[in-house]
């Protein structure tokens, strides 16, 4: 049972909420892997906006260049060419240590297979972002404990999670992410381990963060996690396929690019999936 709501948090994310722009922007970005013919290009000059406070739902179908768009809005990679905004403030440029403090303090990372230290209990594992963030272990405990309640595992904090389910893993996961308040919420298939109900749970979690306006940006193949953000994006090839808001506006992208001399297809350049989400997720494995 998940208890309780998230409240807006009144530290750094909260501030830079309330700052002009989105949350998220990307600039004519790409990434290469490899050189000359044999070069991949995962994500291929994608402009993206994310207005602070919109739950943006990422789909495709596999090989796309989902997970690392996301690595690169986190910071985690770097992108072979264009810009990435967080915050108002550009990071693609920014040095090694300096990525990792803004990684520590202004994002929230969830993941599929949940990534947490198996040596720690559950309470452990969500105080340690805070402390390396440099908050007291007082505050880190207390704040740990209320996200715990809120996720309904406050009679699990003293377990290590050998001793959690799938689910109950990806809970703690998700008060990891919380613990700092960050800007904004990445999470990478963070339903692909779990069975329905476990799944079910965190979809109610991520409502709760969606109605207390969190930023989040979720890569998934799940049509039902899909359906509740309030905006979804389909990649393929790298570039931006669709961008279906669910109010029923949306770009309709799919099909509409064209070959501009730079060796490499437009966005959209193979236009058999069609378009809107019933389109987005039949492509999905």
């Amino acid at each position: 049972m998940i208890r309780g709501g998230f409240a807006r948090g009144n530290g750094q994310a909260a501030t830079a909420r309330t700052a002009a722009g989105p949350a998220l922007r990307t600039v004519g970005v790409s990434r290469r892997y490899g050189e000359e013919a044999g070069a991949v290009w995962a994500v291929d000059r994608l402009d993206l906006d994310v207005p602070a406070g919109q739950t943006l739902a990422v789909t495709g179908p596999s090989g796309c260049g989902k997970s690392t768009l996301l690595q690169l809005l986190g910071g985690l990679d770097r992108p072979t060419e264009g810009e990435v905004w967080l915050g108002g403030r550009r990071i693609d440029g920014l040095g090694e240590r300096a990525l990792a403090r803004l990684r520590r303090r202004a994002v929230g990372f969830v993941f599929q297979a949940y990534h947490l230290m198996h040596e720690l209990s559950a309470a452990q594992n969500v105080e340690l972002p805070a402390l390396l963030a440099g908050a007291s272990p007082r505050t880190a405990r207390a704040r740990a404990a209320e996200l715990l309640d809120r996720v309904g595992l406050a009679d699990r904090a003293r377990h290590l999670p050998s001793e959690l389910s799938g689910g109950q893993r990806q809970r703690v996961a998700v008060a990891r992410a919380l613990v700092n308040e960050p800007l904004v919420v990445l999470a990478d298939e963070p339903t692909g381990n779990l069975d329905s109900a476990a799944t079910y749970d965190i979809l109610r979690l991520f409502g709760e963060l969606r109605a207390a306006g969190q930023t989040l940006v979720v890569v998934t193949h799940d049509e039902r996690v899909a359906a509740t953000a309030d905006r979804v994006v389909s990649l393929r090839d790298g570039a931006l396929a669709d961008d279906i808001r669910l109010d029923g506006h949306g770009t309709g992208l799919a099909g509409e690019g064209s070959d501009d001399g730079s060796g490499r297809p437009g966005p959209g350049h193979d236009d058999g999936g069609g378009s809107g989400l019933g389109a987005m997720l039949a492509w999905e494995d």
